[in-house]
């Protein structure tokens, strides 16, 4: 699989999502500057977490206007494979490939743990490969997670079973403590209708070998190669 990584000014897991894709699976992975102004040949598109620009308007608002994004949105538009993680998840919802938006966590912090998520629907290319009832363990790290929709787009985005994970306790029950943010239905990550594209809060790419303590973001990746064939 082709791997085009996008690097914004203030991108830190660029390289964590670099070494994975390459080092860790095997695959090619390549960076792709902001400044750019179309893709490389792909397979699929990362934009990793970090703080793109500082974070200074508003989490991942001046990023959607780099140069690169008309191509990333274009390459999603014709049904190639988009994974935002974290900065990247507010990104994709900035420029609009994915419902919804980024509010300040609730407890008005930084929060930065291990968490527990369900899969919601293991019927994506990012999710099929997950074992029925099982609950992954991926840390968060952001100060804006709290993932809203207005109650219409939220009722749309259950109805067509866009929400890919929810938080989770232990057991893998809803529960608002284990809530890390606030986000509305315990959201932790949704794709777009077309089930191409998809943004996920938590951070796959810190859980992919046993030396971090989890392997459970690697099924992750796994998967979305798999569904390339």
């Amino acid at each position: 699989m082709k791997v085009s990584i996008i690097v914004f000014p203030g991108s830190n897991c660029d390289r964590d999502c670099h070494h994975v894709m390459s080092r860790v699976l095997g695959q090619d992975a390549d960076y792709v500057f902001h400044k750019e102004k179309a893709l490389p040949d792909t397979d699929l598109v990362i934009l990793p977490g970090g703080f793109s620009y500082g974070d200074y308007l508003r989490s991942g608002a001046i990023a959607r206007f780099s140069p690169i994004m008309d191509d990333v949105v274009r390459f999603a538009e014709k049904g190639g494979l988009v994974l935002g993680i974290c900065n990247g998840f507010q990104v994709l919802l900035e420029v609009g490939l994915l419902p919804g938006a980024m509010r300040p966590n609730r407890a008005g912090q930084f929060v930065c743990s291990d968490v527990f998520l369900k899969v919601d629907n293991r019927d994506t290319p990012l999710t099929r490969t997950v074992e029925e009832g099982r609950t992954l363990t991926i840390p968060v790290a952001h100060a804006d997670g709290n993932y809203y929709a207005p109650p219409g787009v939220l009722q749309e985005i259950e109805d067509n079973g866009q929400v890919l994970f929810r938080y989770v306790d232990r057991k893998g029950r809803v529960r608002d403590s284990a809530n890390p943010n606030g986000s509305m239905n315990s959201i932790a990550g949704v794709m777009n209708r077309q089930g191409n594209c998809f943004g996920m809060m938590p951070h796959p790419e810190r859980a992919s070998e046993a030396c971090l303590g989890s392997e459970d973001g690697k099924i992750l990746f796994d998967s979305l190669i798999q569904a390339r064939g």
